[in-house]
């Protein structure tokens, strides 16, 4: 009997740990793709205070969501985001918009004390997602407004993006959504967000310069000496 148990118990063994290696096995990563942007080096640039940035509920998670044909949403089992979408969008968007403007001077919302922006991007983003058949679809609203909160612009944004199905080609469709948007975002900012420059006055010509009446020779009045015989002297 015990000669008997002895293989059974190797493959026990041996469905368990593929069983443990199955649970266990890693999950592929993904982020959004930032594209070709570079480290702004104009310290002086537009100052921008970007938010509050509001993102919706559905999106606060490290799941990877899939959008079905009937319109649910369901995590995919083969993926998921490296760390909170929510977070990961925040961060493309500052990136990306501080190397759109080339500026340094761009803040997430709640600024530090001292940060005087120039204009204030405020942005809700309600959805953010794709699936095996339909395509990557984002919708927003952004308002900016100026230093002294007066509205500038606004817009409901809604965008959308074909892809191949896969999940890399989904994020990939997703990517290039937000990036779509940073563009709106910097045309609106580059529109309102610089000071106006000064209209240049032209120069007064100088009043011209009457001449002067010519000066009427003055001619000596002759006065009589009283004499023995008058002499007249000039």
């Amino acid at each position: 009997m015990t000669a008997l148990r002895f293989p059974g118990i190797l493959l026990l063994a041996g469905v368990l740990s593929l069983a443990g290696c199955a649970r266990y096995q890693q999950v592929p990563l993904y982020q959004l793709d930032s594209g070709t942007i570079s480290v702004p080096t104009a310290e002086q640039g537009v100052a921008v205070l970007l938010g509050p940035v509001a993102i919706a509920d559905y999106l606060q998670r490290e799941a990877l969501l899939q959008r079905q044909v009937d319109g649910s949403l369901t995590s995919a089992e083969d993926a998921r985001w490296a760390g909170s979408l929510a977070a990961e969008i925040d961060q493309q968007l500052l990136r990306q918009l501080a190397s759109r403007l080339d500026s340094q001077r761009l803040v997430l919302a709640p600024a530090a004390p001292g940060f005087i922006p120039q204009v204030r991007l405020a942005l809700s983003i309600t959805r953010l997602d794709s699936g095996p058949q339909r395509p990557a679809v984002l919708e927003a609203q952004w308002r900016l407004a100026g230093a002294d909160g007066k509205l500038l612009d606004g817009r409901l944004v809604r965008l959308e993006e074909a892809h191949g199905g896969a999940i890399v080609d989904q994020v990939r469709a997703q990517s290039l959504l937000v990036q779509q948007l940073v563009e709106q975002l910097a045309v609106a900012v580059e529109e309102h967000g610089a000071p106006a420059p000064a209209v240049a006055q032209p120069a007064r010509k100088p009043a011209p310069v009457k001449p002067a009446p010519p000066k009427t020779p003055r001619i000596p009045v002759a006065d009589p000496m009283r004499g023995e015989s008058e002499v007249f002297r000039f």
